[in-house]
């Protein structure tokens, strides 16, 4: 077993996987896969089943229906703490997100010595490929919601490309977590910066999804606008964090 878990939640990815799963495994740093879906129709499980069974670095946590990317992580989160990894990340399977990226992320939590390290698509400038100029408008304005709202310095908040501490998730009470779509993304990070805990950013690419479609919708949008103010009021209405971590 490596120390370094990818967790890829998916659900109706069998364009995707195959090619992700090989993508990952090529990579000069050693890690594991850990593919959680949610009872896909279309084989997507059987695919990860048939990948693992060829992989012993590749690990499937079926689950029983899609009920949110919130609780997959969560399930995911669970199941790599209970096996010891160190370095645990979040990862789209549909190649929004470069899996060429995970050695700089894993470089900057040890040289940082970060409990997060958050992949930024607009650190230093815009770095989105392929997206309409309606949805970029839409992800630019939740990143200032969330600033205005809630005081955090990151540049992304909203973004799903991640590499948590054991230590980081450990503390994170991971049952409490209430959100379950985009918000989840704000809400993780939320509660670890205004414990103290050590957060940066390094610079992605993000291109969006050419297989497959888009799990946002309406209702993922109004949890995440609603969400922001309910971190604020647990904050004790601070928009900056309680006393540092030691």
């Amino acid at each position: 077993m490596n120390d370094t878990l990818i967790i890829v939640p998916t659900y109706n990815e069998r364009e995707n996987l195959p090619r992700m799963a090989q993508t990952i495994l090529s990579l000069p740093a050693n890690v594991d896969l850990l593919v959680v879906d949610d009872n896909s129709p279309d084989g997507t499980g059987q695919i990860a089943d048939e990948l693992a069974a060829k992989h012993p670095e590749i690990h499937v946590l079926h689950r029983s229906e899609k009920n949110g990317l919130g609780r997959a992580y969560i399930a995911g989160f669970k199941w790599a703490l209970e096996r010891g990894y160190e370095f645990i990340f979040e990862m789209d399977c549909d190649f929004s997100h470069d899996p060429a990226e995970i050695p700089n992320f894993l470089a900057a939590s040890k040289n940082q010595n970060a409990d997060l390290v958050l992949g930024s698509r607009y650190s230093g400038g815009v770095r989105v490929i392929n997206w309409p100029l309606k949805r970029l408008m839409l992800s630019r304005s939740a990143g200032i919601y969330v600033r205005v709202i809630t005081g955090m310095p990151f540049s992304d908040p909203t973004g799903g490309y991640k590499c948590f501490r054991r230590r980081a998730l450990q503390a994170i009470q991971l049952d409490n977590v209430r959100s379950n779509g985009y918000s989840f993304q704000i809400e993780l990070t939320h509660r670890l910066w205004r414990t103290g805990h050590k957060i940066v950013e390094v610079p992605i690419i993000f291109t969006d999804r050419v297989e497959g479609q888009s799990k946002i919708s309406r209702n993922i949008v109004r949890e995440a606008l609603i969400m922001v103010w309910r971190l604020w009021v647990q904050n004790g209405l601070r928009r900056s964090p309680r006393k540092p971590r030691v």
